[in-house]
């Protein structure tokens, strides 16, 4: 049974994503449709490339997975077909795919050009949908488009170290559902620049200067809770499951108590520096 997975920036009120769910089903009713997500910031690139890359390898060798952003065609945003880490993505040609495959070279790439035989005003209904059946039915990706070596990259949002390799530059890439900041320097690069210094993270109001695994290590349980001054909205940075460096609120609540997001000043695309001492 095919899997086919959706993100897309659709939302959930309006009837964009029950078609095409209903467009896959028509051509393959055997289809096991999964929303990985539909409220991905409008047109947002990053925000769905962190949703996806984070998300893809958990499903089985084979899965489809259909991008629904920023996924009119227009001559600088051709739709490709690609076959990376044994699955397979349909999308836009918009730099996505170079933020999902920055550390895995894909297997194939097509340039999709099956548009000339089919109308449409909505790719993903009409033209995504056809290509990711024809993968499920055993297709091949050369059948719906012409091979092509390269995909377009997005090197903006790629963290920068400094000439002098005492800091790197980072951005805000996603912002979780607690407002959690997520950034895109990862743990990798942290250790492979820190070379045991010293640091501080700095983001327009907030500074840090140490990281943990995980939210609880940075309560100190040792001291009575009755004791504890700085629990529920300590100001921290960690690893997240993904590895990348997040900052965060403990114990955040985005419409209560606030949450990094909103304590801290911080949105998408914003910088985050770090500096080694």
């Amino acid at each position: 049974m095919a899997i086919i997975t959706l993100t897309t920036d659709f939302g959930l009120k309006d009837p964009s994503t029950g078609a095409v769910k209903g467009a896959i089903l028509s051509e393959l009713d055997t289809a096991n449709i999964v929303d990985i997500s539909h409220l991905v910031a409008p047109f947002h690139i990053t925000e769905a490339a962190y949703i996806i890359k984070n998300t893809y390898s958990s499903f089985p060798k084979g899965t489809i997975h259909i991008i629904g952003v920023d996924s009119e065609i227009t001559p600088e945003n051709k739709h490709i077909a690609v076959q990376l880490d044994d699955h397979f993505f349909i999308c836009a040609n918009n730099g996505i795919m170079s933020l999902i495959a920055s550390e895995i070279k894909p297997q194939k790439i097509v340039e999709i050009n099956i548009h000339d035989t089919v109308e449409t005003n909505f790719p993903v209904l009409d033209i995504f949908v056809k290509v990711a059946c024809h993968i499920s039915r055993g297709g091949t990706l050369e059948v719906i488009g012409r091979s092509i070596s390269e995909i377009k990259q997005l090197k903006d949002f790629t963290p920068i170290v400094n000439q002098e390799q005492n800091q790197i530059i980072g951005h805000v890439v996603y912002i979780d559902n607690y407002g959690n900041v997520v950034t895109n320097i990862s743990r990798k690069l942290f250790e492979n620049e820190r070379k045991g210094r010293d640091f501080k993270i700095s983001a327009r109001t907030v500074s840090l200067t140490k990281i943990y695994e995980n939210y609880s290590n940075a309560i100190n349980f040792t001291i009575p809770k009755e004791e504890r001054r700085e629990d529920d909205g300590k100001k921290l940075a960690i690893f997240n499951s993904s590895n990348f460096i997040e900052l965060a609120i403990y114990k955040s609540n985005p419409s209560t108590v606030g949450s990094a997001s909103t304590l801290f000043g911080l949105k998408l695309k914003d910088t985050i520096n770090i500096k080694f001492y």
